[in-house]
């Protein structure tokens, strides 16, 4: 039996290289399929942070082969929650979407000792907005 996702989110930071790649990585490890997961960065750049591939795989979440991606207004219009990290003024903004502005550190151009402490800040919202999602389907 098929079920639809409990919602859709999506993860914005400017390079999608860091942060959002980390909290989607979170969010599909950690709810699987039902919550639809994607990410996207208002300037994206050409790979993921090494950094935060390694980070994650010290915690068992494979982002490898995951690829910066560009924002677009249709990401924003199929999802439920948009969560910005730092992207400032760039994204865009529709109705009945629920917005959060997560405020982390940038990880660009850091090593894997200071990634851990953001990944671990991340894994900890991530979690929280999992069970934020599930209450409202027990609504």
């Amino acid at each position: 039996m098929s079920t639809a996702p409990l919602a859709s989110v999506l993860f914005v930071c400017v390079h999608n290289a860091g942060r959002s790649q980390m909290a989607a990585g979170f969010l599909d490890h950690l709810a699987g399929d039902r919550i639809d997961v994607r990410s996207a960065g208002s300037l994206p750049g050409d790979q993921v942070n090494p950094a935060a591939v390694e980070a994650m795989k010290e915690v068992g979440v494979d982002i490898a082969e995951a690829e910066p991606k560009i924002l677009t207004t249709e990401a924003v219009e199929a999802s439920d929650y948009v969560i910005t990290m730092g992207c400032g003024d760039v994204c865009p903004v529709f109705p009945a979407k629920k917005y959060l502005d997560w405020a982390l550190d940038d990880p660009a151009g850091q090593g894997v000792d200071a990634v851990r402490p953001i990944r671990d800040e991340i894994k900890a919202r991530v979690e929280a907005l999992i069970a934020e999602i599930d209450a409202r389907q027990e609504e």
